[in-house]
This record gives structure tokens, sequence and C-alpha cells, in this order.
């Protein structure tokens, strides 16, 4: 495995392998802020699966957290990810520094002030960032204000310097992924994004950089929220719920009785688009029957659906958590759909 740190020679080292193949290579990115684990090697050998050359990259990127989190603090072992990063099977790993992502000063989107001191004033500022409307609002958006905004436009610059054929995220963030799923449908980006299965402890906690600061009572309460999820998606699946305020509250109610576990949200959304959901979309006649006593404000509170009248989902949907166990805030979702098995 090679590793690089500068833009200059990962673009240097990349053009070596396009030439000894002849231009005929598949690239494999796969983005990271590093403090490696299972969920991060296990997208290595999806990349290594499909492509000819993996590059990763490890990057804490400073843009995506806000003031009051934990960019000073978040967890980093170079010589463990460089470690992991060759049993992954990648080729190339980048490792840059902050100034050489962002060689602007400071590190934030503005406008300098016609008062600004000759010193500011000669100040490289960071004027262009990405951003992605309405599928970065809600969920994660709404308590991580600009988080996306730091995410899209780190991505857009790490696309723009390896210039993959695709790109490969994990699941346990579907919003992040929907997010760079639309930047680069929007921007005409030639890159696939492939999402991969998220990757969980034996009793079911998704794998997290995070999880290293929780407590000893922490860690035995949080494999809560999977089992919570997992529970909530077969209710939904066998028609206990009409609406997705059902379905939300009920998770809320399931997790405050795990004594240290701080809700942040829970929502259910459509999926991959992650439109908010209202009523929940069953193949039936009678469901859709009960939407038009809906919209036409009768309400039948009495009415019992069994599943077999309801059928099957006609659309998937997304169950996402964010919760907050002492100072860390960890994240799941299931996907539920109509077919298959549960998740």
């Amino acid at each position: 495995m090679q590793v690089v740190s500068t833009i200059a020679a990962l673009r240097d080292a990349l053009r070596q392998i396009r030439q000894q193949r002849n231009h005929h290579v598949t690239v494999g990115f796969v983005p990271t802020m590093g403090y490696l684990h299972e969920g991060h090697i296990s997208l290595f050998q999806e990349a290594r699966r499909r492509c000819h050359v993996v590059v990763a990259s490890v990057f804490v990127n400073p843009l995506q957290f806000g003031p009051c989190e934990d960019f000073a603090t978040y967890p980093r072992d170079c010589e463990r990810d460089r470690a992991l990063a060759e049993r992954g099977g990648v080729d190339l790993l980048f490792t840059p520094a902050v100034e050489e992502i962002y060689p602007q000063v400071p590190l934030k989107r503005q406008t300098p002030s016609p008062r600004s001191s000759s010193t500011q004033s000669s100040q490289r500022l960071l004027l262009t960032t990405v951003s992605v409307a309405q599928v970065g609002d809600g969920l994660c958006g709404a308590s991580r204000p600009g988080h996306f905004d730091g995410v899209t436009t780190v991505v857009a610059k790490l696309f723009n310097i390896v210039q993959p054929d695709k790109a490969f995220f994990g699941l346990k963030d579907v919003q992040q992924v929907a997010v760079i799923t639309q930047m680069v449908t929007d921007l005409n980006m030639p890159v696939d994004i492939v999402a991969c299965p998220t990757l969980r402890e034996t009793d079911g906690l998704a794998i997290s950089s995070r999880n290293v600061y929780l407590t000893s009572p922490e860690r035995r309460q949080a494999p809560i929220l999977y089992r919570t999820l997992r529970e909530a998606a077969r209710r939904v699946r066998e028609g206990q719920w009409r609406t997705a305020a059902e379905v939300t509250e009920w998770v809320r109610t399931t997790l405050a009785t795990a004594p240290l576990a701080r809700v942040d949200y829970v929502e259910l959304r459509t999926f991959p688009e992650l439109r908010p959901v209202d009523l929940l979309a069953y193949s039936s006649d009678c469901s859709d029957d009960f939407a038009r006593r809906e919209s036409d404000g009768v309400d039948e509170p009495d009415r019992s659906i069994d599943s077999d009248e309801l059928g099957k989902l006609c659309e998937s949907y997304v169950l996402a958590v964010a919760v907050y166990f002492g100072r860390t805030r960890l994240i799941d979702n299931v996907v539920i759909d109509g077919e298959g098995a549960l998740p």
C-alpha cells in the first residue's frame, strides 16, 4: 500500500497507475475520517471486489463539526489506520493535513468586511461551499446546522482530487448517503455512489468510531437502538400502525426505558428520497380508502385493520434515530419495505 499526504502526490500516483494499465482501470474510493474499524474494512473489501484500484482517504473534516462538537477530541490513530487500510485491501491511502485540503484561512465561508484590516483582507477565504437543499433538512440536518454543507464540500473536493469511478459509503449514515447521491446527480459528477449495509457488533450496536466514548453502563444500554428499530420495522410490515406518528411515538417510548438514553430525533422517511411521511402506504384498496377518509376529515379511531387486509407496503421507508448516551451521540436506522427478511 502506498501512503501519500499531498494532492500532487496522489494525482501523480493515480496517473502512473492509469498509465501502467493503459487507462483500463476502475478506481474505487472510500472517504473516511479515520479511526478505522471493521465497518470501514467492509467498505474497502467491497471496493476491492468491484474495482481494480482502491483509494481511501483519512481526513477529519473540520467543516462538518459544529462549534460545540468534538473535532479537537475526535479519535485519531494514524498507525492503526494504516495497518487496517492495508488489511482491507487499500492500494493508495491519502492522509492530508487540514492545510492541504483547506489552504484558506479561516475555515469558514465569509465575505470580508469593508473595515477589515490589511492583514485580514490578504487572507485566502473559503468562498465556495457545496450545499444540497431539502435532502439535508430534518434528521441530523436539524440538530447539526451546517453539517451537511461541510460533508458535501469536502466530498466534492475529494471527488475532484481522486476522480473515482465508484465511491463507497455505509448506510449507517443514511442521510449522508442520500445527500451525496443528490449532489452527484445534480452536478453531473461521473461517479457511482455505492451504499453498503451497516456493520454491527454481535449485540446489534452499529459499529462506529464514537463507540469508544461510551462508558461501560452506556455501552450496555446502547444496543436498545437496534432492538427497537428492528421491532418497529416488524410491526410496520405487519400493519400494526397507520401513521408515521404512531411509529415514532412507540420508538420514543421504548427508547425511554433505557435510563441513560436521551433521544435527539426519531423520524420515518421514504427511502431513498428521504421525503417526510404522514400515512403509511400499503398496497390494498382499504389502505387507499383509509387515506381518502383521512383527507375528508372522517375519523374512525376504533376501526382495526389487520395485515392481510392491508397487504404489503408499496413504498420503502427508513426509520432513523439519533440518541445521546451521556455526551456520545449515536445514530442508527433500518430500511423497511414489503419484501425480504427483517433488517
